[in-house]
C-alpha cells in the first residue's frame, strides 16, 4: 500500500470506478452525516425506538447486512423506495464545487463510473453540486444492483457484466477498505480514499477495516491531487 500514485500502475486502466459518499467529496464536508441522522430517525420512527436505541440498531444492521437499508428489508420488509427518498432528503449546498477534481476526472483516459450503495437521484444531485456529473459515463446505484449492496460479490459482478468491465483494466476508488476486497480479487487496482491528513475526524470505529489492508494498493487523502498526478504524466 502506498500514498503516492505511480502513473505506470495506471497506464493500462480504461475503466475508472468511483464510490460516491466520502469518496468523490471530502469526508469533512459531513454530507453523509446528514444521511446518517436521517437513517437513525427512520429506524426510530419505524420501530418506535429512542434515538440511542435506534442508532445502536442501525449500526448493527449496517455491520450485519452491509447497509441499513438491506438490514431493514431483510428483517422488517420495508419499502426501499420510501427509505431512499427519506434518507436522501438532505441539504446538498454544503458541498463545495471542485473544479480541480472535475478537470482531473475529465482528463482520465477511458470510461468513468459512479458505483454507489445510494440511489441514482442522490448520486446525480451530489455530482451535480460538485460540478463533476457531466464527466461520468454511467451511474450504477443500489437499484441497478438489485438492492444488494457492496461488499456483496454479486453486486460487483453485476456491475462488471452490465458495463463490460474487465477487472485488470479497471481501478476502484472507495472510502471503505472492505468494499475493495472483491474488486481486488477481480483484478482491479484499488485506491482507498481517507479523511484529510489521514485522520478519522468523522468516521467511527465501526467504519474502519484493518483486516482489509491487503486489499488496498494505494491510499490517499486528496483524490483530486491523486488523479491530477496521474493525468499530468499521461498528458
Amino acid at each position: 500500500m502506498t500514498t503516492t500514485p505511480d502513473p505506470a500502475r495506471f497506464a493500462h486502466v480504461t475503466d475508472w470506478v468511483f464510490d460516491l459518499d466520502n469518496t468523490l467529496y471530502p469526508h469533512h464536508s459531513n454530507l453523509f452525516a446528514q444521511i446518517d441522522v436521517k437513517m437513525t430517525a427512520y429506524v426510530g420512527e419505524l420501530l418506535t425506538l429512542s434515538r440511542d436505541d435506534a442508532r445502536k440498531l442501525q449500526k448493527e444492521l449496517y455491520l450485519e447486512y452491509g447497509t441499513t437499508l438491506n438490514g431493514l428489508m431483510k428483517r422488517h420488509g420495508i419499502d426501499p423506495d420510501d427509505f431512499l427518498e427519506k434518507v436522501h432528503d438532505i441539504d446538498y449546498s454544503r458541498l463545495v464545487p471542485d473544479p480541480v477534481l472535475g478537470a482531473a476526472i475529465r482528463q482520465l483516459p477511458g470510461r468513468k463510473f459512479i458505483f454507489t450503495n445510494g440511489d441514482r437521484r442522490h448520486a446525480e444531485r451530489t455530482a451535480r453540486q460538485l460540478g463533476i456529473l457531466e464527466h461520468f459515463d454511467a451511474i450504477f446505484d443500489i437499484v441497478a444492483a438489485g438492492l444488494s449492496p457492496k461488499p456483496e460479490r454479486q453486486t460487483y459482478e453485476r456491475f462488471a457484466e452490465l458495463h463490460s468491465v474487465t477487472g485488470h483494466n479497471a481501478v476502484m476508488f472507495e472510502d471503505l477498505a472492505r468494499n475493495l476486497a472483491v474488486p481486488k480479487t477481480l483484478g482491479m487496482t484499488t485506491v482507498l480514499v481517507v479523511p484529510r491528513n489521514f485522520e478519522p475526524t468523522f468516521s467511527e470505529i465501526w467504519e474502519r477495516d484493518p483486516a482489509n489492508e491487503d486489499d488496498v494498493d494505494f491510499v490517499t487523502d486528496d483524490l483530486a491531487g491523486f488523479l491530477t498526478a496521474i493525468v499530468d504524466v499521461a498528458a
